[in-house]
């Protein structure tokens, strides 16, 4: 499928933001500016276009725009978005006043599949830079948010399992639930699971694929792998029923433990983990310099759009913060190149334009100072 990219983005009193209006083609995006001029902001508020709560998970009140002690009571992100197939949509997401927060499609409320479909995003922080050496929780996060880059549904099945998981919790805590209603609610958790697990697994087999067949060489490839209870049964070859079965069982088996623990300690996919390793030098990435594992994690979002591209899905829209950070000059060209050949629009933020020089006059380079953007010729 052809690539989406934004045409227009307007901002009213978002963050530092009272107003922003940007005209904009389908090259990538260069943001360059001092520390907390609102280069980060720009993509929070793209981010908001898609479901969720945006790439810093701020609540709806946080992004309102505020001076001193006042603050705006309203704040509004919206998008003009085109595809180089002719198709064309306005996004739109904002707080109204009374509080209630919304995100419309072409003037009508847009479904979580819909707006992933139409404009699905891969992002990058500045917190991802040693995501191999951090909290297990926080590298499932990341590679949940690569899967449903591809397969919305994916989101759904995450929400749906985790709002089971807390209703079960919250009944063994209170020690009272029947025993059949609770085995009727660990069946149907077995079975979000299960399907959860099996996503997970395909999409990393496709996302290898990609880092497998890349060509270049400028940015390191990795060895993925998914452990957990779960995954390796399914891995094993287990049918879908089998094993939700067997996790239908361990959870059963695990309520005094899971009681006890204020916490499901039973090993659903809650509890998996995204494993790599550096291919280059045979050893675990958690274990690689804070610069390697950054081109680690560059490949592997690089890879992702490729793999969706080729896979018969829209090419994403690429939010990279600081995304030229740690990186050397020779990464630096290489990333430019990488954004170039796969057509996508990349928004990219840093302090110094020069971090972006190697785009030329094939990107569209802005400067951001105290919530006011100018574009750099």
């Amino acid at each position: 499928m052809t690539p989406a990219a934004l045409s227009r983005l307007r901002l009213t009193d978002f963050r530092n933001f009272e107003t922003l209006d940007l005209d904009l083609d389908t090259r990538p995006v260069c943001l360059s500016g001092p520390n907390g001029s609102g280069k980060t902001n720009i993509l929070e508020a793209i981010s908001l276009l898609a479901p969720g709560r945006g790439l810093r998970g701020a609540e709806s009140e946080e992004v309102l725009r505020r001076e001193g002690d006042a603050a705006a009571t309203a704040w509004a992100v919206y998008a003009e978005a085109r595809d180089t197939g002719g198709d064309t949509a306005s996004l739109a997401s904002g707080l109204l006043e009374g509080g209630r927060r919304q995100t419309r499609m072409n003037g009508k409320p847009g479904s979580r599949a819909a707006l992933s479909e139409f404009l699905p995003m891969i992002v990058l922080l500045p917190e991802h830079d040693r995501l191999f050496a951090g909290p297990r929780a926080d590298r499932l996060k990341f590679f949940d948010r690569l899967v449903s880059a591809s397969d919305p549904a994916h989101g759904e099945t995450l929400t749906a399992y985790e709002k089971l998981r807390s209703r079960r919790q919250r009944l063994l805590e209170r020690g009272r639930a029947d025993p059949h209603w609770l085995s009727a609610l660990e069946t149907d958790l077995a079975g979000h699971g299960v399907g959860l697990a099996a996503g997970r697994l395909a999409a990393l087999s496709r996302l290898q694929d990609a880092i497998d067949t890349a060509q270049d060489d400028v940015f390191p490839k990795a060895d993925l792998a998914l452990s957990g209870l779960i995954e390796a049964h399914l891995a094993e070859g287990a049918e879908l029923r089998d094993a939700e079965d067997r996790l239908a069982d361990a959870f059963a088996e695990g309520r005094d433990r899971d009681a006890a623990a204020g916490r499901t300690l039973t090993g659903g996919p809650h509890r998996s983990d995204l494993t790599a390793r550096h291919r280059g030098k045979n050893q675990p990435a958690g274990r690689c310099s804070t610069g390697e594992q950054k081109a680690l994690i560059i490949r592997l979002v690089l890879a992702q759009a490729q793999s969706l591209a080729t896979g018969g899905h829209r090419m994403p829209l690429l939010l990279l913060d600081e995304a030229c950070a740690h990186l050397d000059a020779e990464r630096r060209a290489g990333l430019a190149a990488a954004i170039l050949a796969l057509g996508a629009q990349a928004w990219l933020t840093g302090v110094e334009a020069s971090l972006f020089s190697s785009f030329g006059d094939r990107a569209q380079h802005f400067s951001v100072e105290s919530g006011a953007v100018q574009a750099v010729a």
